[in-house]
């Protein structure tokens, strides 16, 4: 009889089924969708075989028995190409409400098809053993179906091929080609019974590729690996199931070293969280272990019996005591979707979330909110520079001597489409955090440039206009030669800028920063040094610094006012800032006392709200060109 290639097929189908039933497995929905093409497939074949055998023998068999076989094995043809569309369900919509509406429709619909296929006749084909097939109405509408169901599959690979994890979508791909290339090979040729070994060599293919359950092993330890977390989190989240995490951050050498005391001390810890009920234990980084848990409130009570077992010591030696670091996930309902849940964990790292004297850290619900409102920012920030919305405001600068307003400080704001003015306290550290910071920076100078060329503030008397600076552009090595490029471009006089620099900037990246200052120095840029009085004052930072103004920050004008010990040291900074030739500026002046009081100490300039709030620039001009043809003795805005 004919039925060599399907034999091949059962025992490869065998030999996958061993190696796969080895390996310890997550419960995913791919991996019960694989699981489901695989059953479907050893049936599909092991039916082929059968109807060959009953229509060698269909003279001596009842013609029922006969047909019924036949008519099984077309229809198990049928529920192979369902099968692959519900396998790439699994992986398109399976984080869809929609997933399981999706199922049931295409299941009914493929019933409703088998049905009809039982239904209409079907006729043998036999002259010798190996001349043996089926025909006829039954057989020609399983055709139509499954070609019906793997165009849905291929409308599915090509529709949602950016949904699709890249390995399965050319799992399926090949698995297509394999199925349809060997369907009309066997239709035009019915000798060639092809369909089943095709199958079963597409299961071995998406087996090799992506099915394989070593994949989603972490090969030094033999836990899950991140890429079988992340999958278990995104199901989890699909079913509405919550759990909790408790993440362990085990030292460096446990997990790197290579002597035989940290390897045995490493593996025991491996299989002591391997064996905690109730819980899935993942290696989800270099020196990160993960145990998920199905329960949240059997938190407390496992964090419990983890410290107690980590009190004692690991090894055959009992040599080797592991302390590691904390991070519990209370609960999943702490975050809107799974992809977030891995970002959470990175964002208490790169923000320095405390731990507790006992190394543990809870990532509560604020955190999350944290997080989720700097992902708003960022987002913000991305459409403000799309769409243009970073305006510049300027606050203007009254000069003591001159009285008049002889600068002014730039200072950005997002306007919105709606309107809205979002101050820059709400979005430069989250743009400093993530380097938008840089193209935000370049934005406003250019706006700035743009402002000095189009309207000649120097007419009205504007001497200057000051830029601030932020830490990350002073880090930045080609900020120098990206600044003298703007201003070359809209020609426009260097002396007009005045560059901010802060004491924490100055600080952190010293040698950069004195590099870009000399080039634009020399250029013919202006410094000022920025918030001196917030907290890291030091007056060694303004003898190093080659600036001319030297800025008080509004704190230390309030605390002049305030608390007696200020006016001393206030006093003795401007004795010595005077002494070295350097211009003062105060801010945060908002009364006349402070202003007179300023104006006594030998303050050269003022900037506060007494005069006015940062302004749009048309306002700006509007404003000194008002108060420039006399002098200003109150608060004019």
């Amino acid at each position: 009889m004919n039925i060599k290639m399907q034999c091949c097929g059962i025992l490869l189908m065998v030999v996958i089924f061993y190696f796969y039933y080895r390996q310890k497995k997550i419960n995913l929905n791919t991996e019960r969708a694989f699981l489901r093409i695989y059953t479907i497939v050893i049936l599909s074949l092991t039916l082929d075989v059968l109807s060959i055998i009953v229509l060698q023998y269909s003279d001596s068999l009842p013609n029922w028995l006969v047909n019924t076989v036949c008519k099984a094995y077309v229809s198990s043809l049928v529920l192979v190409a369902l099968n692959g569309v519900l396998y790439v369900f699994a992986d398109v919509f399976s984080q869809s409400r929609q997933y399981y509406r999706r199922v049931v429709i295409y299941c009914s619909l493929v019933l409703a098809g088998i049905v009809l296929i039982c239904c209409l006749p079907i006729y043998k084909h036999v002259e010798n053993h190996y001349d043996t097939y089926t025909y006829g109405p039954s057989v020609m509408t399983t055709y139509v179906i499954c070609m019906l169901l793997f165009t849905v599959l291929i409308y599915l690979v090509i529709r949602y091929r950016s949904k699709m994890n890249p390995k399965r979508r050319d799992a399926v791909k090949i698995w297509i080609l394999l199925w349809i290339g060997s369907a009309v090979i066997q239709f035009f040729n019915n000798k060639l019974l092809l369909v089943g070994y095709a199958g079963a060599i597409s299961v071995m293919v998406i087996y090799l590729k992506l099915e394989n359950p070593e994949t989603n092993l972490d090969r030094q330890t033999g836990l899950f690996n991140q890429n079988a977390l992340m999958q278990y989190i995104k199901q989890s989240f699909t079913k509405e199931q919550d759990f909790a995490l408790i993440i362990l951050n085990l030292p460096h050498f446990l997990l790197h070293a290579d002597t035989d005391d940290s390897n045995e001390a490493m593996m025991e810890i491996v299989k002591y969280l391997s064996t905690v009920p109730n819980a899935i234990a993942f290696r989800d980084s270099d020196d990160e272990m993960l145990l998920l848990l199905k329960n949240p409130s059997d938190v407390a009570a496992i964090e419990q019996q983890l410290q107690d077992r980590f009190d004692d010591s690991w090894g055959s030696r009992h040599e080797t005591y592991i302390h590691p670091d904390w991070m519990i996930v209370p609960s999943a309902k702490i975050i809107n979707q799974a992809e977030d849940l891995i970002h959470c964990l990175q964002y208490a790292k790169q923000n320095s979330i405390e731990f507790s004297e006992n190394g543990r850290m809870v990532l509560d619900q604020d955190i999350t909110n944290r997080m989720y409102e700097e992902q708003l920012i960022e987002q913000l920030l991305v459409d403000a520079i799309q769409n243009d919305w970073i305006e510049v405001y300027y606050q203007p600068i009254y000069s003591v001597q001159e009285k008049r307003f002889v600068s002014a400080e730039a200072l950005s704001r997002i306007v919105d489409d709606e309107g809205t003015v979002i101050l820059p306290g709400t979005f430069i550290e989250v743009a400093e955090k993530n380097g938008m910071i840089l193209k935000v920076g370049e934005l406003v100078f250019k706006k700035v440039c743009q402002f000095i060329a189009q309207h000649h503030p120097e007419k009205l008397g504007i001497e200057y206009i000051e830029v601030n600076l932020s830490v990350v552009q002073c880090s930045y090595e080609h900020l120098a030669d990206s600044f003298i490029e703007i201003m070359e471009w809209y020609r426009i006089d260097p002396a007009m800028i005045n560059l901010e620099i802060t004491e924490s900037g100055s600080v952190a990246v010293k040698k950069t920063l004195l590099d870009n200052m000399n080039q634009l120095i020399n250029y013919g840029v202006k410094f000022s040094l920025d918030d001196f009085g917030t907290g890291h004052s030091n007056l060694n930072y303004i003898v190093e610094m080659p600036v001319d103004i030297v800025k008080f920050d509004r704190s230390m004008i309030e605390s002049y006012f305030d608390n007696g010990k200020a006016k001393y040291v206030m006093d003795a900074a401007m004795h010595m800032i005077h002494g070295m030739n350097l211009q003062i500026v105060s801010e945060g002046i908002e009364t006349e006392e402070q202003l007179d009081t300023m104006e006594e100490l030998g303050i050269s300039y003022i900037q506060g709200y007494y005069f006015s709030r940062p302004i749009p620039s048309q306002d700006f001009l509007a404003f000194v060109e008002a108060h420039s043809s006399e002098p200003v003795n109150n608060g004019a805005e």
